[in-house]
């Protein structure tokens, strides 16, 4: 459960996130969550710096946690009122499906971008 989530959804494109996810991973986040049934949960190492967590008995994504802090992001589609909520952006755009085009007037970072913000704030990926 994610108490008090931020109200806009991330939206991630990079080919890892497309293949997870189906299309693209959307992301809801929020500092303060419960998790129950972790005795279900499984988690792997997805990459240098994340790891993904999906339910062991129905096989439904749960998160993604960047492992340089510890945060999670967690599937938005496991939150009914987040079908209401507005894209914040979309990341590593530049690895998109043609087919999944997003419409709206939101920020657009290529995976370049992305990972340069990230090491601006003084993360080392890869």
């Amino acid at each position: 459960m994610l108490d008090n989530p931020r109200r806009q959804v991330e939206l991630c494109h990079c080919d890892m996130c497309r293949r997870w996810g189906g299309a693209f991973y959307a992301a809801l986040s929020g500092s303060d969550f419960t998790i129950a049934g972790e005795d279900s949960i499984t988690q792997f190492r997805s990459s240098e710096w994340a790891e993904r967590a999906f339910c062991a008995v129905c096989g439904s994504n749960l998160w993604y946690r960047f492992l340089p802090t510890g945060n999670r992001s967690f599937l938005a589609g496991l939150f009914a009122d987040a079908a209401d909520f507005p894209i914040e952006r979309e990341i590593f755009i530049d690895e998109r499906a043609d087919w999944c085009a997003v419409s709206g007037d939101h920020p657009r970072l290529t995976g370049a971008e992305a990972i340069a913000e990230a090491e601006a704030a003084g993360f080392t990926l890869g």
